[in-house]
């Protein structure tokens, strides 16, 4: 992510392809065969804080999202949104999952950037609520800022530089600008795995490469794992029909949201292409 090139630029596609490693294609058929749960747990605290996992860690959390019992782990891209989501619709939680204040706040920024680089409003929406739990000011301790949680060097490959003014950390946590390159990104990963959306998502959390080396399968990092089972959910919730349209009630503030992914601390460093 070092450098200030478009990743739909045609000299590196050639780099991108060549990633590849053929020779753990056996391992990574082992590991991409293997069924996960789809389902998603969560609770809110006495202090208004909503907490969401993909497992239930302590007694605290109650399943309020269930998808399929299981699903293939390589086949999500015909289960995104195609994942049988069954959402409590009864659940505190999953009405500030589906009318969060920051998703309609944002949601002309969303649907603009969806626009312009022909990505579905719904998985950008999914992005958020995984990536940040719908905080502008999150930041991650690998240094993923804003809404989106883009990384410094993300952006300045995609050509936002500092300046007197602002750097680009500072720049990124602008909700328009963190959106938009956010769309821009998940366009171009649409774009380099064709037809493979659980790929475009596994990359947005491990980076391309992390994918090619993997011979395109979804990397076993656990944390990926669970990263593309609860895209894969949120995404399915915020399609229309899926749970919004027919969600009442309103949150009357901003509320704090915590996304958990356990298998986080045995997730390497992020990688992508240089």
């Amino acid at each position: 992510m070092d450098n200030g090139n478009d990743i739909s630029q045609p000299g590196l596609w050639r780099r991108f392809l060549s990633g590849a490693l053929p020779a753990l294609a056996a391992l990574c058929m082992s590991l991409t065969a293997a069924s996960v749960h789809a389902d998603v747990y969560g609770y809110i605290d006495a202090e208004g804080m909503a907490h969401v996992s993909t497992e239930k860690l302590d007694e605290r959390y109650q399943l309020f999202m269930r998808g399929d019992a299981t699903f293939d782990s390589d086949k999500i891209g015909r289960g995104v949104p195609g994942v049988d989501v069954k959402p409590n619709m009864s659940s505190p939680l999953m009405k500030l999952m589906l009318q969060h204040p920051n998703l309609k706040k944002y949601e002309a920024m969303l649907d603009q950037s969806a626009k312009e680089f022909s990505v579905d409003p719904a998985l950008l929406k999914a992005i958020m609520a995984a990536e940040s739990g719908f905080n502008p000011g999150a930041v991650s301790p690998k240094g993923a800022i804003g809404l989106m949680q883009i990384m410094p060097e993300t952006a300045e490959r995609y050509g936002v530089q500092g300046d007197r003014r602002k750097t680009i950390q500072q720049k990124l946590t602008d909700p328009k600008i963190n959106i938009r390159l956010a769309a821009r990104y998940l366009r171009d990963l649409q774009v380099l795995f064709p037809k493979r959306l659980e790929l475009a998502i596994a990359s947005y959390n491990a980076g391309e490469r992390a994918v090619q080396k993997y011979n395109n399968q979804i990397p076993p990092y656990p944390e990926t794992r669970n990263y593309v089972q609860l895209v894969a959910q949120f995404y399915q919730l915020y399609q229309p029909g899926g749970g919004a349209a027919n969600s009442s009630g309103n949150t009357d503030k901003p509320r704090r949201v915590e996304i958990i992914l356990p298998g986080r601390r045995s997730m390497p460093p992020p990688t992508s292409i240089e």
